[in-house]
């Protein structure tokens, strides 16, 4: 027996009508539209979510682990081997310097974020150089291999020890004090 156009059809509770509440006490969801009587909840747009009827909600009961660091860097990652396609197919000019500016305008990057910063996934062959807001030990070590060179901001220096401070403040109460007797 062949199927016909006319004799295609759905199985069986395949397609469920949705219910049309409030439509009268035949329906039996008809008047309150089996939202109860009153309240926060019976009326409309009301989602609450995580809410367990006062009593504290499972996300507040759990416990919280780790630091979020809201001041920390997000850099843009860029692999050796994306950067070395880039220059094979065209997008990069090996000859001249490469920076994160000249990433998003090439579309290697959608966007540059805190800053690029380089890691040592894949293989360079190409001589670069790169001016870049980091890069990992085994990157560095690749772009130097293959001729190139990077170029990274200069590391912040090291916070003063307490002693350190200790004597610049003394440095300052002898300079202020010598100021003043200059007068």
């Amino acid at each position: 027996m062949t199927t016909k156009l006319n004799d295609l059809h759905d199985n069986p509770g395949a397609r469920k009508k949705r219910v049309r509440v409030g439509r009268g006490i035949g329906s039996g969801v008809g008047k309150t539209g089996g939202r109860g009587q009153k309240g926060q909840t019976s009326r409309s747009g009301v989602s609450i979510n995580g809410f367990e009827g006062g009593q504290m909600p499972l996300h507040m009961r759990i416990p919280k682990r780790g630091f979020n660091n809201i001041f920390r860097k997000d850099y843009a990652v860029l692999n050796l081997g994306t950067l070395q396609a880039a220059i094979d197919a065209g997008k990069l000019d090996a000859k001249t310097l490469i920076d994160a500016d000249v990433l998003v305008a090439a579309k290697v990057l959608t966007t540059a974020r805190d800053g690029v910063r380089l890691l040592g996934v894949g293989a360079l062959t190409a001589k670069v150089s790169l001016k870049l807001a980091g890069a990992s030990a085994t990157a560095k070590a690749a772009v130097e291999a293959a001729g190139g060179s990077i170029e990274l901001p200069a590391p912040a220096p090291a916070p003063l020890t307490k002693d350190e401070q200790k004597a610049a403040r003394a440095v300052a109460r002898a300079a202020k004090a010598a100021a003043l007797a200059a007068k």
